[in-house]
């Protein structure tokens, strides 16, 4: 996937979501809200040139949107999404390495200065697994704030859910019974049973699972080069993330009558779904609420985890920054599905970010009537 995007406005799908309050650590900025002024135009109760943004710093990425509110949903004006590794070495040293510093910093400057040409109005920023994890997460923190201006909010596991549910629940398929949404992340994967029979998806259960496409990756030691070596390592990652999900599978309600939907968002399903098309390049537009066969995905998974680094890096849609922790990312999906045993897999390239833009838009709105 690029590293930088800096697309024309694209309608995001609205859907009903649960109200939220606003986040205590959203920063308003007020050379955002000094032009925007009440335009009752076309019946927009929105005003006219208020923007919007999310910032989501996870282990592996920094993703940024910034949107507009329209009458069903936003519309995205600036994204930008760099591969920082920040949780690089994390696994060992228990602390978030210099040079990881250094990338995710030069990361959030651009996305600073996004913030001020777009004259953001309002914006949240989060930061996850990595920093939870890390004995040096809040001076990282500190130093994001003094070098760029960006105050991090490091949310917990729990909040990391609820934010990527409210973010792509718009695509889950339609069904009886309750569906799984999951979020393979760099430093860790959260699994969310919702309920889905009220007019909006209501939390049942949930899990984080302390593995990640890097944390995973990143404890497995093994030659790559060699195939059985490769083999063995692919059954070891699945091993360590399937005793994770243990106490949270003995309580999923399975029987031989459920619906079995099941919504995934990361840079592994999305990164499957473009070889399940064969695409020569990502492309978001067909990648987005896709439903793939799970058979698919798990021969894709298959395949990948038979390659080498080199094959991997060859093959369209991976590249070489993605290459070595794909395989972590296909450990830890083939195991939802022994755990939900579903027949197709959505796809959803969108989650944390757009769950933080729903809310802000939220409550700024019920703040505005009230």
């Amino acid at each position: 996937m690029a590293d930088e995007a800096s697309p024309s406005p694209q309608r995001q799908d609205g859907g009903k979501s649960a109200r939220t309050a606003r986040p205590k650590h959203a920063a308003t900025y007020k050379n955002g809200g000094r032009n925007a002024s009440p335009s009752h135009k076309n019946g927009s109760r929105w005003p006219k040139l208020r923007s919007y943004a999310a910032i989501d710093l996870g282990t592996n990425n920094c993703r940024l949107l910034v949107a507009k509110p329209s009458s069903d949903g936003f519309i995205v004006t600036d994204a930008f999404s760099r591969v920082v590794r920040l949780g690089e070495g994390l696994v060992e040293t228990g602390r978030i390495s210099n040079r990881a510093m250094d990338r995710a910093v030069a990361a959030l400057s651009i996305c600073a200065d996004k913030l001020r040409r777009r004259n953001v109005t309002l914006a949240r920023s989060v930061a996850t697994e990595a920093c939870r994890r890390a004995s040096n997460g809040e001076k990282f923190i500190d130093r994001v704030r003094q070098e760029t201006g960006i105050a991090l909010d490091i949310i917990t596991a729990e909040e990391e859910a609820r934010l990527a549910v409210l973010g792509c629940q718009i695509l889950l398929e339609p069904g009886e019974g309750p569906a799984l949404i999951f979020d393979i992340g760099g430093g860790s994967t959260e699994l969310v049973l919702v309920d889905t029979s009220g007019s909006a998806p209501e939390i049942i259960d949930w899990l984080s699972a302390p593995w990640g496409v890097v944390s995973l990756t990143e404890s497995e030691k093994f030659n790559a080069d060699d195939p059985s070596a490769r083999e063995q390592a692919f059954e070891n990652m699945r091993d360590r993330v399937a005793e994770s999900f243990a106490e949270f599978a003995s309580r999923l309600p399975i029987s031989d009558t459920s619906d079995f939907r099941l919504l995934g968002t990361s840079g592994t399903v999305t990164t499957l779904a473009s070889l399940h098309l064969k695409l020569p390049h990502y492309d978001r537009k067909v990648i987005d609420g896709l439903i793939v066969p799970a058979e698919s995905m798990r021969d894709i998974s298959a395949m990948l985890a038979a390659c080498s680094p080199q094959e991997r890096a060859d093959i369209p849609c991976i590249g070489k920054e993605r290459a070595d922790l794909v395989v972590g990312g296909c450990a830890i999906l083939d195991s939802i599905l022994d755990i939900w045993p579903a027949s197709r897999v959505g796809v959803a390239d969108r989650g944390i970010r757009e769950g933080i833009l729903r809310s802000l838009m939220s409550s700024n709105e019920q703040r505005r009537r009230s």
